[in-house]
């Protein structure tokens, strides 16, 4: 009778927290990596780059989680925000904003930069989806010696160091 009780009382907690697992952590949860070239993998290659790392830290943690990589190298917040619904599908659920440098480099002005920050902001807002930024990671590897001889982008270590960061904002 009370290894009967005991397993009624175990299966009860299991299927519980079961399915407060399920409604935290929804099946195939997407998220998009949105960025410039050290999002892109410039260097190192898509493969190597933080988003497909990000997506092996998940998975091995559990998480169904698909991470896409919408980094394109030279990109600018104009350009982000420009192909920001065609990057961003329906259903994700994290995009990680990855802005960079460019915009500095092509002559964007400093409220043209906060303006396309602001809109891409306010769109995934009103959509649901929840922001994450790279931007102080990557700054923070590059600082640490993990760029490559170019001093703007980062080597494979520095994406896993930004692939670790990430993923524990990402849950």
């Amino acid at each position: 009778m009370i290894h009967r009780t005991i397993y009624l009382i175990s299966a009860a907690i299991l299927t519980a927290a079961t399915l407060l697992f399920a409604e935290l952590a929804p099946a195939n949860a997407q998220v998009v990596a949105l960025g410039a070239s050290n999002t892109a993998g410039k260097g190192v290659g898509e493969a190597a780059a933080y988003p497909a790392q990000l997506e092996a830290i998940l998975r091995s943690r559990g998480s169904p989680m698909t991470v896409t990589n919408a980094g394109i190298s030279g990109d600018t917040t104009g350009g982000m925000l420009a192909r920001l619904s065609s990057s961003v599908p329906q259903g994700t659920k994290f995009v990680i904003l990855q802005l960079g440098g460019n915009d500095s480099r092509k002559g964007v002005s400093e409220n043209e930069r906060r303006a396309n920050i602001a809109a891409i902001q306010s769109q995934l807002r009103a959509r649901g989806i929840r922001t994450v930024s790279a931007d102080g990671l990557v700054r923070s590897a590059l600082k640490s010696g993990m760029a490559q001889p170019d001093g703007i982008h980062l080597t494979v270590a520095g994406h896993q160091q930004v692939a670790v960061g990430l993923a524990k904002m990402i849950r």
